[in-house]
């Protein structure tokens, strides 16, 4: 394919248009380096002897022993062996994207099993093939409902999560639109349900909302949703897939459009990545939906059939016709959560967010018996709750890394006024006797 680079007037239109006379003074005012292709400033080259021991080095400066109480999205929950067994077979492991439908069956069935197993936990009637992760979900969400409403007006409720928020902005630097951002006081784990019915309007294209929110709290918003569809609304919620095992769904409180991150059905930590977002929604709503669908069908015999439906894959391709910039789905990463789902079975998935709900209430009266240490609100909770601590909560959590404890989330990195609470989240994975040694350990550095 040959290389077809912009015309020089091209460049000049573009440098016109960011107020840059030329390339070096993009450069200039550029925060990143200027590139180079001075070959002779790398270092010199290594065996391979050498680069497995300088990486094997750089890997073990990672704290990959913690006892992890870590949560604000993503999760520590135990991954049975198989799932790793299963998706690892050639088959699953080398496919590609299905873009010829009829020759990728065993794909296009497993996304199908996926949209079908994601539709069922969260109530809804129809998902897309998967997503990149939790937080561009919430931006496609965004972007769909201002395409369904033709609306520019966002509010977002103050429990919605602080990456997601980040990636929310970042996406929408460049979009016209304007996001009303719902504020409470740093005493506070509710998301300000009255704020965001005050803040829509006829020009409101959608309400953002998380369930359960980014400080833990369970808040039913059923009432709240009711009276902000009255208003042309579509109500869109952000949540977190293992609490839907013994939640009530966002399909069953009549959410327009249900994402989230798929990282806790199945996939590690593991630095960030990668991981997957879902996008649910309702059958009127299906074909505003980006991404890929697959359907079944039968053919010209009467056999069952898989196959990409409503859309074309160009659809995705055009720049002015395109909802949303996704040509791909994360389809390994979705098959990894098909199969833990699977493998765990409807009564599977509901004992390990019992576990997880019974362990954390025993880490909340373990951890709240420490002297100068209080829990911040008072809404039911899932698995993750915040803590008002004594002293400053990233400096608490920096000494705990040091006694093996990966403490949980201090706010203040995302809210100024918050730098003494930290939230602490408990899977199933963790034991009474991790648990106490927490409580023990966070209490040393507290009061030694």
């Amino acid at each position: 394919m040959p290389f077809i680079a912009n015309t020089e007037a091209e460049r000049q239109e573009m440098l016109a248009a960011i107020g840059c006379s030329d390339l070096e003074e993009l450069w200039g005012k550029a925060a990143a380096p200027k590139p180079t292709s001075d070959f002779a400033t790398l270092p010199e080259g290594r065996s391979e002897l050498e680069v497995a021991r300088h990486l094997t080095h750089l890997a073990g400066k990672n704290a990959t022993d913690l006892v992890c109480f870590l949560g604000m999205g993503y999760y520590d929950h135990f991954i049975p062996a198989a799932v790793g067994e299963i998706i690892g077979r050639p088959g699953f492991y080398t496919a590609y994207t299905p873009y010829q439908a009829e020759a990728s069956q065993g794909t296009l069935q497993a996304i199908f099993e996926w949209q079908s197993a994601i539709c069922r936990l969260t109530g809804m009637s129809v998902a897309n093939a998967s997503m990149y992760d939790g937080g561009t979900a919430v931006f496609e969400a965004m972007a769909m409902a201002m395409r369904v409403t033709r609306r520019r007006h966002v509010v977002v409720a103050a429990g919605l999560s602080p990456i997601f928020r980040n990636i929310l902005k970042c996406y929408s630097d460049s979009q016209d639109c304007e996001i009303t951002d719902i504020v409470l006081g740093d005493d506070d784990d509710r998301s300000g349900q009255e704020k965001v019915l005050a803040a829509v309007t006829d020009k409101t294209a959608c309400a953002i909302v998380q369930y359960p929110n980014a400080f833990g709290a369970v808040e039913d918003w059923t009432k709240t949703i009711a009276a902000v569809k009255k208003a042309g609304t579509l109500a869109v919620c952000a949540t977190y897939p293992t609490a839907l095992a013994v939640l009530k769904t966002p399909g069953d409180m009549g959410f327009d459009i249900v994402v989230g991150e798929g990282q806790p059905l199945g996939m590690p930590l593991s630095f960030g990545g990668p991981y997957l977002g879902f996008m649910c929604t309702d059958m009127k709503l299906m074909r505003r939906m980006p991404g890929r669908i697959v359907g079944q069908a039968q053919d010209s015999s009467g056999r069952t059939g898989y196959v990409l439906t409503m859309q074309a894959r160009e659809q995705h391709i055009r720049r002015s016709g395109a909802m949303s910039n996704i040509c791909s789905n994360e389809n390994l990463c979705a098959l990894t959560a098909l199969v833990y789902m699977t493998l765990l079975g409807r009564q599977g998935l509901v004992e390990v967010a019992e576990l997880c709900m019974d362990k954390a209430r025993y880490a909340l009266a373990k951890l709240t018996s420490i002297k100068g240490v209080r829990r911040i609100g008072s809404q039911p909770f899932f698995n993750e709750f915040v803590l008002e601590l004594p002293k400053d909560a990233d400096e608490v959590a920096g000494r705990l890394v040091e006694k093996g404890y990966a403490a949980g989330f201090p706010l203040g990195r995302y809210y100024p006024g918050r730098q003494n609470q930290i939230l602490v989240s408990v899977t199933e994975k963790r034991t009474q006797e991790e648990i106490n040694g927490f409580a023990n350990a966070m209490e040393a550095v507290l009061w030694s």
